[in-house]
């Protein structure tokens, strides 16, 4: 008994550290790819803050979420983020080859 206790606590820690994880990184792949388009000019400085400004917004959201919950996110919440990253994944892809500068 005690020992699925632990395991199960150890597997939602895990759990919650690898979701945090996941949606780190990719904030932070996002970033790389905003700065190659700032780099190769394939955004020009109105794309580019507004990009960056909605990427502020969405770890601002993430930071409350994780307020409200002991730092943890629930699977809706996990969700709704990535809905929000995959948007905003799809903007910066469309931005950087709309040919304007």
């Amino acid at each position: 008994m005690k020992r699925t206790l632990v395991a199960l606590a150890l597997a939602s820690l895990v759990s919650t550290t690898a979701s945090a994880g996941v949606v780190y990184n990719r904030e932070v792949r996002q970033q790389q790819r905003v700065g190659q388009g700032i780099a190769t000019e394939a955004l020009n400085p109105r794309e580019a803050t507004r990009i960056e400004r909605q990427e502020w917004a969405l770890r601002h959201e993430v930071a409350e979420f994780r307020e409200d919950d002991r730092g943890r996110l629930t699977r809706f919440e996990r969700a709704r983020i990535e809905r929000q990253q995959n948007r905003l994944s799809n903007e910066i892809h469309h931005e950087k080859h709309d040919g304007r500068w």
